[in-house]
């Protein structure tokens, strides 16, 4: 659960290009740069465009002012996947055991990231996005099937599978994947999926994927967001 303090938990993800600062607390919100530096004052500058996806009253976040905010209490050393840019290792804090509130809470979470996500993608609708480099300079629909790829894979780190039909629209599969999603975090939370797979794999922990589904969707609708001429 989200701390009284006035202080947020932070820990931090550094490879050898790319340093991750994420808050402990609230899955989606994460950010990269350069350096820990960086990547914190990314972190911070982010704070209000996080607050605008949790409108509920029900998490009570307030984006902070300044980076005295912050508390790092935990720093891991990045691999491959921090570089290619995706926050790649779970802090210790995801090894806890998820009761009924946490899955509660994890679960308003991702589909409070989801709605903000749909509302991009209307809102860029017909629209054209500007290229460049982030996002690798994809057209809308190409950010519908990036995302919906990388939502299959991370079902497999929770030991689930889930088909795309690819003759069915974006946004159909996307409720669906999502609905496996929901389904996947449930069993996982409550014990119902081992800790290896049938080849000795270790599984994620339902922590550390909630934290990965949502880092990835509001990084891609912040993209969306930022990508539209105007």
């Amino acid at each position: 659960m989200a701390k009284a303090s006035n202080k947020i938990n932070i820990y931090i993800e550094s490879g050898q290009k790319r340093t991750f600062a994420g808050a402990l607390d609230w899955p989606g919100w994460c950010r990269s740069g350069a350096d820990e530096s960086s990547a914190l004052q990314a972190l911070l500058d982010y704070g209000q465009r996080y607050a605008r996806v949790l409108r509920a009253k029900e998490f009570a976040f307030q984006a902070p002012k300044n980076l005295s905010a912050f508390n790092v209490i935990e720093r891991m050393k990045g691999d491959a996947t921090t570089d290619f840019g995706a926050p790649s290792l779970a802090p210790s804090v995801d090894a806890k055991p998820v009761n009924a509130a946490d899955l509660q809470r994890f679960q308003a979470i991702l589909k409070a990231c989801w709605r903000f996500f749909d509302a991009k993608t209307r809102a860029a609708s017909g629209q054209e996005l500007r290229k460049g480099p982030r996002g690798g300079g994809r057209e809308l629909d190409g950010v519908l099937q990036h995302l919906l790829g990388s939502d299959a894979g991370y079902l497999g780190g929770l030991g689930s599978k889930v088909k795309l039909d690819e003759s069915a629209k974006s946004s159909e599969e996307l409720k669906r994947v999502r609905k496996s999603i929901l389904q996947a975090l449930t069993a996982s939370a409550h014990g119902q999926v081992a800790e290896r797979g049938p080849r000795g794999g270790i599984r994620w922990k339902p922590r550390y994927f909630v934290r990965r589904v949502a880092w990835h969707v509001l990084d891609h609708a912040w993209e969306i967001e930022d990508r539209i001429v105007k």
